[in-house]
């Protein structure tokens, strides 16, 4: 089984390309998601993430207020890696366990997952391959706005993120999301055929 990273920058279109990639039968874990889980009250970032961002961060029902969070984390950039440097590691110990289950349940071809800092959290050295999902710049700010982010507010979460330049370059497929649905889904669907066709060993 082929393990592949599929990441990009905020608001970039990776989640449009995960739901086409599941439809054509690949599965994809949500880095996000485990992220969330371990945060949560029992998880296993809860505790040293509320002892070292405050009590400010939880909210009425004892959870962490990922928003509060957000608001202390994409101010300081010190801050975010600190935050990231707690869950980054727990969460590749999680994806190793949700691939090698995979592996084990006999899923063959390709397995994703889904992740924002694949490159920053030099995850890519443990997969076979890395897909960026990418659109121009102003789409990223059009559609952060349609999400209710202010302007100044996308712009900032847009520059703590690594540029997409950079992750293009890193990548080993890309997929462009600038354009129509349909042309996004005809990349994945091609995708798709050469991680099934013979190039791939499978």
């Amino acid at each position: 089984m082929l393990r592949y990273g599929l990441t990009g920058g905020i608001a970039s279109g990776k989640s449009t390309v995960a739901a086409m990639l599941r439809e054509c039968g690949f599965p994809v874990l949500e880095a996000d998601r485990m992220a969330h889980e371990l945060i949560e009250p029992g998880g296993a970032a809860y505790q040293e993430v509320v002892g070292r961002f405050g009590a400010g961060i939880v909210g009425p029902g004892g959870s962490i207020d990922r928003q509060r969070l957000a608001a202390l984390v994409f101010q300081d950039r010190a801050k975010l890696d600190e935050l990231n440097s707690i869950v980054h590691p727990r969460v590749e110990e999680a994806v190793e366990r949700s691939f090698a289950a995979l592996e084990a349940s006999g899923t063959r071809g390709a397995a994703f997952v889904e992740a924002a800092l694949i490159f920053e959290a030099g995850l890519q050295n443990k997969l076979d391959g890395v897909v960026v999902a990418w659109c121009l710049p102003e789409q990223q700010l059009e559609r952060l706005r349609d999400r209710g982010m202010s302007e100044a507010e996308a712009r900032q979460r847009i520059a703590m993120q690594m540029p997409v330049e950079e992750k293009l370059a890193k990548g080993s497929e890309k997929i462009d999301c600038s354009g129509s649905l349909a042309e996004t889904r005809r990349q994945v669907a091609a995708l798709a055929e050469k991680l099934r066709g013979p190039a791939a060993g499978l």
